[in-house]
């Protein structure tokens, strides 16, 4: 099951106490104060990792602790640090604090890694406080108490195009049609419950990433179907590619067009306002030409050249994907 949102508790650990001790050596029974300062307490990072693609890993497990740091020791000896906790979890997760809704961090690029939570400082030692005054101190200090949060994980999947549309418009075939991906593809509605990367090559050099998010019904945006709950990952894409069946008979290509462009504008007005095609779908099946009439002429009214491609034939797809790698190139980096 695809896991997008999930809060954890993570507790970075305290940091140890300084020691109260004294030299104690042949030839210098009054020697003076020793005591080490305590460990640091272990903190809580989280790092982005290419390799993931969901939070599944965190599903059973969702409170962190970090080592504690231990206590100083005679002889100037230093506490040991605890040892700290390191999470992973995709690109495109969003960290937030589940108390004040803070943004802790947006983690984008493989690598990238964020403390969310800091370990305490350990406590100075005796030795630290002997002066002129005060030859033999008798205190040390306490460790830092480390911070404590629970933090909210929000992952938006990173991809260049899009695809929006009702269920069964298509979207899943396309994907498997120009990627590796293999997506659940059925006669019926909402086959595909999660959302689908793939990665399309251009050439042997240029690729794009195509995500296949689960299809919009009328009311989407006020909670109906599946589709709201993955609309977050489209926001990040750069452009949307807005698939209409033109062979559905219970469905207008224009009220199909209207219906989803009003859930997107209703969701997001960043996400209404991004770049996006509309692409007649399954062209093989196609008999009412006036039906891909009124669709052309939808198209030509928005100033775009009209797209039709048959997942079945594959008719129409390998143009689509250049012009896409095309469009993509003249369009800013997300």
């Amino acid at each position: 099951m695809f896991l997008d949102h999930i809060t954890l508790h993570v507790e970075a650990g305290h940091g140890g106490s300084g020691a109260v001790s004294f030299r104690r050596e042949k030839f210098a029974e009054r020697g003076g104060p020793d005591g080490g300062d305590g460990g640091l307490g272990g903190s809580v990072f989280v790092q982005a990792n290419r390799a993931l693609n969901t939070l599944n890993p965190y599903r059973n497990q969702r409170n962190f602790a970090a080592g504690r740091g231990l206590q100083g020791e005679g002889s100037m000896r230093h506490g040991k640090d605890g040892a700290d906790v390191l999470l992973e979890v995709p690109l495109g997760t969003v960290l937030k604090d589940a108390a004040s809704g803070e943004v802790l961090a947006e983690l984008l690029e493989e690598g990238q890694k964020v403390c969310v939570a800091r370990g305490g400082r350990g406590g100075l030692g005796n030795a630290n406080f002997r002066s002129s005054t005060n030859r033999t101190p008798r205190h040390a200090q306490p460790g830092e108490e480390g911070e404590i949060r629970d933090m909210d994980l929000e992952l938006k999947l990173i991809a260049d195009v899009g695809l929006v549309g009702f269920p069964n418009a298509g979207k899943s075939t396309l994907v498997s049609r120009v990627s590796a991906a293999r997506p659940k593809i059925a006669n019926y509605p909402f086959t595909t419950l999660e959302p689908q990367l793939g990665v399309v090559p251009i050439d042997d050099v240029e690729s794009f990433v195509i995500a296949d998010i689960p299809g919009l019904i009328e009311g989407a945006a006020q909670g109906a179907g599946l589709g709201i709950q993955f609309l977050r990952h489209v926001e990040r894409t750069r452009m949307l590619l807005h698939l209409v069946d033109l062979t559905d008979p219970m469905q207008e290509p224009e009220d199909a067009i209207r219906i989803i462009e009003g859930e997107l504008k209703a969701f997001s007005e960043v996400l209404y306002a991004k770049p996006r095609w509309l692409v007649g779908t399954k062209l093989d099946a196609l008999q009412d030409e006036e039906r891909r009439d009124r669709f052309e002429a939808l198209c030509h009214k928005r100033g775009q050249e009209p797209i039709f491609i048959s997942g079945v034939t594959g008719e129409g797809i390998r143009t689509l994907v250049f012009q896409l790698g095309a469009s993509l190139a003249a369009l800013p980096k997300a």
